[in-house]
């Protein structure tokens, strides 16, 4: 079974930093694309950032110039370094892992999230 584990939430003063990490686990499959993702209180689940396989780095406009994400391929982890952190960005974030199963077939998992607050 996959499994996808978050870690490095907490809370911090806007202006702060944090790193995220994530590592995918339990599947022979490769790893098309991670991404992070967050959810606030009685908000939808929105993107934060994705990078593929090749490299290719997507934003929210929201985080641009604030957050970095990384991956390290050959480990199935995934890093989200968030800057400049704002009450806003307060939310569950969630990992995600998009796995290879065949040429025509891909699987999404989830991680079970880790809190962020940010303290104005």
């Amino acid at each position: 079974q996959v499994h996808l584990v978050e870690s490095g939430g907490g809370l911090v003063q806007a202006g702060g930093s944090l790193r995220l990490s994530c590592a995918a686990s339990g599947s022979a499959f490769s790893i098309n694309t991670m991404g992070w993702y967050r959810q606030a209180p009685g908000k939808e689940r929105e993107l934060v950032a994705t990078i593929t396989s090749s490299g290719r780095i997507d934003y929210a406009d929201s985080v641009k110039g604030r957050f970095t994400i990384s991956r390290d391929s050959a480990r199935n982890t995934v890093d989200l370094r968030m800057n400049s952190l704002k009450p806003e960005d307060t939310a569950v974030y969630y990992c995600k892992a998009r796995f290879v199963i065949t040429s025509w077939r891909l699987e999404d998992y989830w991680g079970q999230g880790t809190q962020v607050t940010v303290s104005s």
